[in-house]
């Protein structure tokens, strides 16, 4: 019986991934028309990085083996921060973190993401809560909560994501603005394995994918802030190269 049942799960699996890989080209096919429509600035910038540019360290009560560090993935490890300034929004800092908290999906386009809850509380978001991010490709994405706050909270990756690392969610004051605000996501994170590898490092497409759904993010939260972006956007990289000068160590 043990045979049989991993016989199926090993066919259900082969059958999910098949049926990722179909949904891949549509995915794609919807980034590069809206990148094509796109009337947003975008500022980028992108220069070498170094030991100041790896992740926080993992806290351990909420790391184990299902945890994908940045030493499990491939390649050079990117440090991005993606930034919007929301002018006249409606609510303050922590207003808008509550909403957001509430339902990712409310600000996640559901082309390239939908946020599923696999453990925790609908409406809360505490250490420890995970996700299953389903997305437009070969590849789910598996994250767990690893730090949680009135103004922010950050993920990590777990096994089978197509990152390995660690992302960041905050949103602040902007003080040379007075009520604006500016929310931003930072990501310290590698390929999850070779094929994400090629697709981001190599052939630049799973990079400009993960660009655009973010930038759609940082507007829809401007949206859910009843703001309005201010400026444009601004997407800085800092790209450490291997071999990584070290990890996401407990701290």
């Amino acid at each position: 019986m043990s045979v049989l049942r991993r016989e199926a799960a090993t066919g259900t699996r082969r059958h999910r991934r098949v049926a990722a890989l179909v949904r891949w080209p549509a995915g794609v096919a919807l980034v590069s028309w809206r990148y094509l429509w796109r009337t947003t600035p975008i500022h980028r910038a992108e220069e070498p990085g170094g030991t100041a540019d790896l992740p926080p360290g993992l806290p351990a009560e909420h790391t184990d083996d299902r945890v994908q560090r940045v030493a499990d993935g491939y390649g050079p490890l990117l440090r991005r921060q993606y930034t919007v300034r929301i002018a006249e929004p409606d609510c303050d800092a922590e207003e808008l973190m509550g909403r957001l908290a509430a339902d990712p999906n409310r600000v996640a386009p559901s082309e390239f993401a939908v946020f599923r809850r696999t453990r925790g509380t609908d409406g809360t978001l505490t250490a420890g809560d995970e996700f299953l991010i389903r997305l437009p490709g070969p590849w789910d994405g598996p994250v767990r909560v690893i730090d949680s706050g009135p103004t922010g909270f950050r993920f990590a990756t777990l096994r089978g994501h197509l990152e390995a690392g660690q992302i960041e969610f905050r949103v602040r004051p902007d003080t040379d603005r007075g009520p604006d605000l500016r929310f931003e996501i930072e990501s310290w994170a590698r390929p999850g394995d070779r094929l994400s590898h090629v697709l981001y490092n190599r052939l630049r497409l799973a990079k400009e994918v993960q660009l655009t759904m973010w930038m759609h993010v940082l507007l829809r939260t401007a949206r859910l802030a009843g703001g309005r972006p201010r400026g444009g956007i601004t997407v800085h990289t800092r790209r450490v190269a291997e071999p990584l000068p070290g990890g996401d160590d407990h701290r």
